[in-house]
């Protein structure tokens, strides 16, 4: 359950005059008034080469955007900043239009992040996180970020990250994150995305695909506050596709806290199969986990483990999990599951999970699929 540390600095942000010098020796400036009435900076770069790219987000400030053309682009140190955007002057990294970006993590040095945001008011989007010798990408006490539309693949530990107390009011929209593995770990820390060792609330997961990473597809352990998860799809987990004798990923879907922290996080509309353990966990956490409307199908143990805690399950589907449907404690609330009684269970559509792996739709959410659902209107997810 280890996690590669980094540096924390503290937040600074760039004068007005120097946001203007950076901009203008990259692609421009762009002046406005404030709310207040004061004169601020909004300054759009475009970059086209990796050098570019280090130097916009080293010297980004609040109003800065950064379009990065496509192409793949190789750093050879952490792309990282401690700057902070406002409510107003949001910082923002993103591809260029509709072209193709990947940040690509094959020349950095061992333990090394590809990414690491430490400031406030971020927005990143449309980019592909890969090949990182450690974390793909890392958000560490930060409020109020926007990541959207992201790819998080083939890192040397877990694809996504967002940690530390502070932590609050982030959205993760549409993320995917695959085949995260770390080799020195044989594979026990490598999750799709990791919310750990950290606090702060409104934080939000939605529209994810999390498949075939080392580790679990999503994974709480030791966040103390409130995570909303919904909408996501965790699949295939925990399965050694790197002949590693000494594997020791554990493959939970969704692993819902550890650590020996109390919390109630939200979970709601999401789907587990083919993990190598537990659809769905609380993981020793003992707090009301709330969850409604989730599936669980061919995971190798339970659909839905909730052994030890006060957890509340309502209209969750579980079929075919090796393990059973259910394993509940005596504290857990379970009601109009399709493991509970006179509780009828609706046939799957289509078991056929091609259209899960699929394109998403143009704006970035979920592929459309038959895939898992019923037609239900009372029980499972309803695959979108």
């Amino acid at each position: 359950m280890r996690l590669a540390t980094g540096r924390h600095r503290r937040t600074r942000t760039l004068s007005i005059a120097a946001a203007v010098a950076v901009a203008a020796g990259a692609g421009g400036v762009q002046l406005g008034l404030s709310n207040g009435g004061a004169q601020a900076a909004s300054a759009a770069v475009t970059v086209s080469s990796t050098a570019q790219l280090e130097s916009a987000v080293r010297n980004a400030s609040a109003g800065t955007v950064i379009r990065i053309r496509g192409g793949t682009y190789t750093p050879k140190a952490t792309l990282e900043s401690t700057a902070s955007g406002t409510r107003s002057a949001r910082i923002t990294l993103q591809a260029y239009g509709g072209e193709k970006v990947r940040i690509d993590g094959s020349k950095l040095a061992d333990g090394s992040w590809l990414a690491g945001i430490h400031g406030d008011y971020w927005t990143v989007q449309n980019l592909t996180f890969q090949n990182s010798p450690a974390q793909g990408f890392v958000v560490t006490s930060s409020v109020g970020g926007v990541f959207k539309n992201l790819v998080t693949a083939d890192n040397g530990d877990s694809g996504f990250t967002l940690r530390g107390d502070g932590t609050s009011d982030n959205l993760v929209q549409n993320l995917d994150s695959h085949g995260n593995y770390d080799a020195a770990g044989h594979g026990r820390n490598a999750d799709g995305i990791a919310v750990k060792f950290g606090s702060g609330t409104g934080n939000r997961i939605t529209g994810a695909r999390l498949y075939g990473n080392s580790d679990d597809g999503l994974d709480l352990w030791q966040f103390s506050s409130p995570v909303t998860v919904e909408h996501t799809w965790a699949f295939g987990n925990g399965e050694n596709r790197w002949d590693d004798s000494a594997f020791q990923g554990d493959g939970n879907g969704f692993k819902l806290g550890g650590g020996g922290v109390r919390v109630a996080h939200v979970v709601n509309d999401n789907a587990a199969w083919g993990n190598t353990l537990h659809g769905f966990t609380e993981n020793s956490n003992p707090g009301a986990i709330v969850l409604n409307r989730n599936t669980a199908y061919a995971n190798a143990e339970a659909g839905f483990h909730f052994a030890t805690g006060r957890a509340r399950l309502a209209r969750n589907l579980a079929v075919g999990d090796r393990g059973g449907a259910s394993k509940l404690g005596p504290s857990t609330v379970s009601a109009a599951n399709s493991w509970d009684a006179k509780v009828a269970t609706p046939s799957f559509r289509s078991t056929d999970a091609t259209a899960a792996y699929g394109a998403r739709k143009p704006d970035g959410a979920l592929p459309a699929t038959t895939f898992l659902t019923t037609g239900s209107a009372s029980i499972g997810s309803t695959m979108n």
